[in-house]
């Protein structure tokens, strides 16, 4: 195989904000790092490039804490961006995604107004590897849908930045970093108690009030610190509470499909238009325990760490049901095209609007959780010689679980009238009044329940051997991890389950209708912000409690769940690896270091899913399934990467160091990708579904940096990076027959399968399926320019940009990648005062294939501002804002023509007391 090294780099954000300057440096790296990624800081009078910098001043704050930051950089030995504690601390940041974005080359998407994962250097969020403590960390998520794609992706909505000593950000690769992270590799350390004082008190409660929900809820944290004199045990204890009512309002699109009008134009027309009401009770709350003991030549360090986020919410969404009206025979006219799409519009059921199906209306009430824990032990031993003996083992799992979602359906025939050419779309209806539950009828109703989990057993060994001289040492490791990921779903059927509150005694005495689920009503200010003159604005309201009330209500039997065979998958992962690394140059002598290593790591995959739809007569078939006829499919897998490694720095004076760094890198494909099955979505008939032949992604990079150290407040740097990609891994549209039970059926696509009776709607429909596989190479090439510097008095700035330009040579657009995006920051801080502004800015981005189109968002930013005022030494009031300019997540379908989304999330405000003894 040919080895392909091209040409790139990465830029070093070294400083980033906050801290005391004693906490601030005590926040370095423990034994659980790469050996050499990163240095402790050195003290403040130590000496360093700058003469100036033995002086005895003492810098506090936010300058403590860059000066940290910088001189942690300066002595690493990789490309590594670094935010310590207290810069976590004072962002108005509270999970560990919205700090990493003020890093250059991270940015983060705001869906529902909070930033839960990473997109490193213009990659996917499954690209980008997290570690916790020097390890990976079991993730889960809330939401449904990522409840049932199993994404490698780790969700920061689990991890409250309060529990966090440190972040480094690994950009270029060392032959010692675990691999797995085409992106780069974020270690996310957890405090250590014999880094703070004796005795350490951190504590701060807020109130925060979020601007759509109206509501004001509670948040506090606190960490309790304690070493014995000798500073050789330590116990440290460290917990976090936080309560949100989030309210989001959205116009979407779900979908575009092909469609003739009366007069034989055909184009891309929306599938399903509709005004979204999304509401969330989100609780987080969790903790950390660690225990220490050091000596001279052993560090024990135990850790354990919980975190859980409860995620109950309701989504409702008054769709006009463009597929179906002209799947069972309606009809579009007085139409308009503009870009291939039919821009405007008349859309009629059959029958003239008397039969089939216009309108559909979504009422999901989900009631949700994701948790994650771990428990490792991490010990280190010094021989007389020099070396080091380190030894690390644990287990790690996660759950996110849907336990119930109550799911109310309803629909009518008519007609109605769509305009997308203004900021959101309009609709019309004609024989249909949306504030009357009494114009819909009751289609169908279900209670699933979903989720999955993900757990992992490892085991590291690792020895280091100082040599002196120009080889200064050598390092070798093994390692070995089993992982399970998990995927359910346990269905009642749409067919038993909707009978039985059709029938005679579904509500009471009597057969339910919509009118059995409506009550209250929408915000009096929905969708103020965003809706144009025409946009559909008020609905009538589902009452969640009725809902839950109706469907808990029913008899066992019919509350009874079957497996949904398509979305039931395991997955078994192993991997057995070692390194081995020589570090070259003497420290004070020589003006180059190096470290160049191997790594070599061999990969065990066993995945096990069902193909639904298959022949009774298929060995080991399954047919007594309400779904259709399946078969249990099992694909085992192997394979081994051989990954080299080289990172070279250079002084090239005291004030000025060059890097560069080559290697090659890995990306495991996301579990769900890999698994032989098929998600289907009924009402847009479309899914998903996973291939275990595709290969993971592989890449070879080349890194440079140039960093200017004027002086240890100062840092100035510019780095370029180009990452030769291999293989993408891609969406396939292909068209596929599949069973699926529904009651509104579209009879363009589906005709009545063998088995069909009331009780079992079995269709046989058309699906657009999204196939997971391989595509052809492409790269990512980027610049990275930061700024750090104090600028007058108490007056200091940081400014980071990043160009990154990731193609692949197909022209298949790539996930994640923003060409450009910004961080500024201003800050002011003197003796009482703190203040500071940031504003963050990513231009606009491919996300994925959704419902068989594209899925685009459009630039993003964000002002955000930061303040804290010392009453006393000891106590300080704060004031946070996320969002002050209100920004919208605007989304389309490959061109903007094809609107597909506007959500407006609100401004989100915090006040609160923060107290260190």
């Amino acid at each position: 195989m040919i080895k392909r090294f091209v040409l790139a780099s990465s830029v070093s954000l070294a400083a980033l904000l906050a801290a005391t300057a004693a906490q601030a440096q005590d926040s370095s790296p423990t034994n659980s790092s790469p050996s050499g990624a990163v240095q402790p800081a050195p003290s403040d009078n130590a000496g360093s490039q700058d003469p100036a910098a033995t002086d005895d001043v003492v810098v506090t704050g936010i300058r403590a804490a860059q000066r940290a930051s910088i001189d942690a950089k300066r002595q690493s030995s990789v490309i590594a961006d670094i935010i310590s504690a207290e810069d976590i601390g004072k962002f108005p940041d509270k999970n560990v995604a919205e700090a990493l974005q003020r890093v250059p080359g991270i940015v983060i998407n705001r869906e529902f107004g909070e930033g839960e994962r990473v997109s490193l250097r213009g990659t996917a969020p499954n690209l980008t590897r997290t570690l916790v403590n020097g390890h990976n960390i079991a993730t889960a998520d809330w939401f449904i849908l990522e409840q049932l794609s199993a994404t490698r992706s780790f969700n920061y909505l689990t991890l409250p930045a309060e529990i966090v000593g440190q972040l480094e950000v690994y950009k270029s690769s060392q032959a010692d970093v675990e691999e797995g992270g085409i992106g780069g590799t974020i270690n996310v350390h957890t405090r250590h108690p014999l880094d703070l004082p004796r005795w350490s008190l951190n504590a701060s409660a807020q109130g925060v009030y979020s601007e759509r929900s109206d509501r004001f809820d509670p948040q506090g944290s606190g960490l309790l610190s304690w070493k014995n004199d000798a500073g050789t045990f330590g116990v440290l204890i460290g917990g976090v509470y936080q309560r949100r009512n989030i309210r989001r309002d959205g116009v979407e699109v779900l979908g575009y499909q092909t469609a003739t009008s009366t007069t034989g134009q055909t184009a891309q027309v929306p599938s399903l238009i509709g005004s979204a009401l999304f509401q969330q009770e989100r609780e987080r709350y969790g903790g950390n325990l660690e225990l220490q003991f050091k000596t001279d030549n052993l560090e024990v360090v135990a850790t354990g760490l919980y975190a859980r986020f409860n995620a109950d919410n309701i989504n409702q969404n008054y769709l006009a049901w463009t597929s179906n009206a002209l799947g069972g025979g309606g009809t579009l006219s007085n139409a308009t095209v503009q870009d291939g799409t039919f821009v405007r519009g008349t859309v009629t059921s059959s029958g003239g609007g008397t039969t089939g199906r216009a309108v559909v209306y979504d009422a999901i009430d989900r009631q949700a959780f994701a948790e994650t824990y771990s428990g490792d032990l991490d010990v280190s031993y010094r021989f007389d010689g020099g070396g080091v003996l380190h030894l690390k083992g644990g287990y790690t799992r996660a759950r996110g679980v849907t336990d119930n979602q109550p799911f109310y359906e309803g629909g009518a025939p008519g007609g109605f009238t769509f305009d997308l050419t203004g900021r959101v779309p309009q609709v019309s209806f004609t024989g249909i009044n949306p504030t009357n539950p009494n114009s819909l009828v009751f289609d169908f109703a279900s209670l699933h329940k979903v989720g999955n989990t993900d757990e992992e057993r490892y085991g590291y060994i690792d020895f280091e051997q100082p040599l002196g001289g120009p080889l200064a040492s050598i390092k070798v490791g093994a390692k070995y991890t089993d992982h399970d990921r998990n995927a359910y779903f346990q269905a009642t059927t749409y067919g038993a389950f909707y009978l039985n509150l059709v029938g005679p005694t579904g509500c009471g005495n009597r057969a339910c209708t919509s009118a059995d689920f409506a009550g209250g009503s929408l915000p009096s200010d929905y969708l103020n912000n965003i809706a144009e003159p025409g946009t559909l604005t008020n609905y009538f309201n589902v009452d969640r409690a009725k809902l839950e009330q109706i469907l808990f209500s029913q008899p066992a039997s019919a509350r009874a769940r079957v497996l949904n065979p398509p979305e039931n998958y395991s997955i078994n992962e192993k991997t057995y690896g070692g390194y081995i690394m020589a570090t070259v140059g003497e420290a004070n002598v020589t003006p180059y270091h190096a470290n160049i290593g191997l790594r070599v790591v061999r990969t065990e995959q066993r995945s096990t899913g069902n193909q639904i739809g298959v022949p009774a007569s298929t060995p080991g078939a399954v047919t007594d399934n309400p779904f259709g006829v399946y078969a249990p499919l099992t694909s085992k897998r192997t394979y081994t990467d051989i990954l080299p490694a080289i990172n070279v720095w250079f002084d090239l004076t005291q004030q000025v160091v060059l890097r560069f760094g080559a290697g090659r890198t890995i990306a495991r494909p996301d579990y769900t990708d890999i698994v032989p099955r098929v998600s289907l979505n009924p009402g847009s008939l479309t899914g998903d579904g996973g291939d275990p032949s595709v290969n993971r992604y592989e890449s070879d990079d080349i890194n440079t940096s140039l960093e200017w150290y004027p002086d240890r407040q100062t840092i100035i740097a510019g780095a370029v990076y180009y990452k030769n990609i291999a293989s993408y891994i891609v969406n396939r549209t292909v068209q596929q027959v599949y069973p699926v039970q529904t009651s509104t059926p579209n009879l363009s696509r589906c005709t009545q399968a063998a088995g069909f009776t009331t009780a079992n709607p079995l269709y046989n429909c058309l699906f657009d399926i999204n196939r997971r596989s391989n595509g052809s190479g492409g790269h990512n090439f980027g610049v990275e320019l930061q700024l750090s510097r104090k600028l007058f008095g108490p007056f200091g700035a940081i400014l980071n940009y990043t160009y990154s330009d990731a193609a692949s040579d197909a022209g298949d657009p790539i996930p994640g990648n923003s060409k450009h995006s910004l961080n500024a920051t201003a800050y002011f801080e003197n003796d009482w005062l703190s203040l500071r502004t940031s504003y963050n800015y990513r231009s606009a981005f491919f996300i994925n294939i959704d419902r068989a189109s594209p899925l685009n968002q459009d630039e993003t930013e964000s002002l955000d501002f930061s303040g804290s005022l010392a009453v006393t030494p000891n106590i300080s009031l704060t004031a946070d804002a996320v969002n002050l300019t209100n920004n919208k997540i605007h989304q389309y379908a490959g061109t903007e023509t094809r609107f597909r989304a506007l959500y407006d999330n609100g401004r989100i405000f915090y006040a609160g007391v923060r107290v260190r003894f």
